[in-house]
C-alpha cells in the first residue's frame, strides 16, 4: 500500500514515519517545514522521504497513485489556533476539507484524519463517547468538528474517511513538543526541579502516548472498510482519564526531589472524561501499551541522555506558538502562514 502522510516532520509524524516503513508500507511524507528547527534527539530510525510542500498548494495530480492518506498537518493546539482564529479556520477547516476533496479526486481510497478529544470541551462529570454532544471551546476544536462533518459528506464506495479523536498526546519524539501537559511538566521538573501547575489541577485530561496514536493509525489503515467507514474513534484508554493534579503527581513521583505546587481555579473550563470502548470493538488489534508513568520515565531517560538544559527546554522550536511567532516576527511567513521568498542577493560589482 502506498501511504502519504502529512505533517511528516511534526511531533507525531516523526514517530509515525518509521512505523509505516517498519510495517512494510511504501510511505511518503509531506510537511511545510514550520517546526524543523526543533530536533531534540536522534533515535536512529529510518524515515521516509519527506517533500517540502504546503497541502493547500497541492493538486489532485500530486496525489495520484496513493492508496491512503494520513492527515496530521494542521495548526496543532488550542493556543496556536487562538493566535489567529481566521487563519485557523482557513488552514484547519477549509484547507483540510479541500485537501480531502483533492485526495478523493486523485483516487485515494482511505483518508485518516487526526481529530481530537478536545471537541468534547467542558463536559463536566459525563463520560463522553463518540455519540455524545460536542462542546468545542476553541477555534482548534471547532475546526475538528467541522472537518468531521464535511468529510462525512464526501463518503462513497470509493472514498473512506476515518476520524481518530486523539486524547492529549505525550511521550518522546525527536521532533519534541513541550507545550503538552505531561511533556511540559516533565521538562520543568528535570531542568528546574519545580513543577508549577497554574490551575488547581481539577480539570480532567485523557492522555495517550504518541506510540499508541501511531498504532491507532496503523489499525485504521488496515481495518475492514465496513468497520471504520465515516466513523469517529476516541483514541486512548479509560485508565488514562487523569486529572491535571494526577498527571503532576505522576511527574513528581518520576522526577524525585521536585517542588510541586498548584494555583487557584482558573478560567479554562475544558474538562472531559472519555470512553474508549468503540475503538477496541471496531479495531480489536488496538490496545494502548503506554501509561503516564511509563511515559514520564521515557522522558526522564531521554532528558538524562541528552542532558536537557533549561534553555533548550524553553527554546521556541519546541513550543508551537513560540516558534510560529518567531517565524512571523522575522518575516519568514506571510499573513497566511506561507513561506516568504528569500530576497535575491545581487553581487556587488567592484570596478577594475
Amino acid at each position: 500500500m502506498r501511504v502519504l502522510f502529512t505533517g511528516a516532520d511534526g511531533y507525531i509524524g516523526a514517530v509515525l514515519g518509521p512505523r509505516l516503513l517498519e510495517r512494510g508500507y511504501d510511505a511518503t511524507g509531506i510537511d511545510t517545514g514550520l517546526y524543523r528547527r526543533g530536533w531534540l534527539f536522534d533515535d536512529g530510525r529510518t524515515r521516509p522521504m519527506v517533500m517540502s510542500r504546503d497541502t493547500r498548494q497541492l493538486s489532485p495530480s500530486d496525489l495520484e497513485g496513493f492508496d491512503a492518506v494520513v492527515h496530521l498537518a494542521e495548526l496543532s493546539n488550542d493556543p496556536l489556533g487562538e493566535n489567529d482564529p481566521a487563519i485557523t479556520m482557513e488552514i484547519n477547516h477549509r484547507g483540510s476539507v479541500e485537501f480531502a476533496r483533492k485526495c478523493k479526486a486523485a483516487g485515494v481510497e482511505r483518508f485518516i484524519y487526526a481529530s481530537s478529544c478536545s471537541i468534547y470541551g467542558a463536559a463536566g462529570a459525563e463520560t463522553k463517547s463518540e455519540t455524545s454532544s460536542c462542546e468545542p471551546q476553541t477555534a482548534y476544536a471547532r475546526c475538528k468538528v467541522l472537518v468531521e462533518r464535511d468529510l462525512v459528506e464526501l463518503t462513497d464506495s470509493r472514498f473512506t474517511p476515518v476520524f481518530l479523536r486523539n486524547a492529549t498526546a505525550f511521550g518522546a519524539s525527536p521532533r519534541q513538543r513541550f507545550d503538552l501537559v505531561l511533556n511540559n511538566l516533565s521538562g520543568w521538573a528535570f531542568t528546574t526541579g519545580k513543577i508549577r501547575v497554574m490551575s488547581d489541577g481539577t480539570p480532567c485530561r485523557p492522555l495517550v502516548h504518541i506510540e499508541d496514536i501511531c498504532q491507532a493509525i496503523l489499525c485504521a489503515l488496515e481495518a475492514p472498510r465496513e468497520a471504520v467507514c465515516a466513523e469517529a474513534f476516541n483514541v486512548g484508554d479509560e485508565s488514562q482519564n487523569y486529572t491535571v493534579r494526577e498527571i503532576a503527581e505522576i511527574v513528581n513521583d518520576t522526577f524525585t526531589g521536585c517542588d510541586l505546587s498548584f494555583g487557584p481555579s482558573g478560567p479554562d473550563n475544558r474538562s472531559y472524561r472519555v470512553s474508549f470502548a468503540k475503538i477496541k470493538a471496531h479495531m480489536p488489534n488496538f490496545r494502548c501499551q503506554w501509561n503516564a508513568q511509563r511515559g514520564a520515565q521515557q522522558l526522564r531517560g531521554v532528558f538524562q541522555r541528552i542532558q536537557l538544559d533549561e534553555a533548550t527546554f524553553k527554546a521556541a522550536p519546541f513550543t508551537r506558538l513560540s516558534e510560529l511567532r518567531h517565524l512571523q516576527h522575522t518575516e519568514q511567513l506571510d499573513p497566511h502562514l506561507r513561506w516568504t521568498p528569500i530576497p535575491e542577493i545581487v553581487p556587488t560589482i567592484v570596478p577594475a
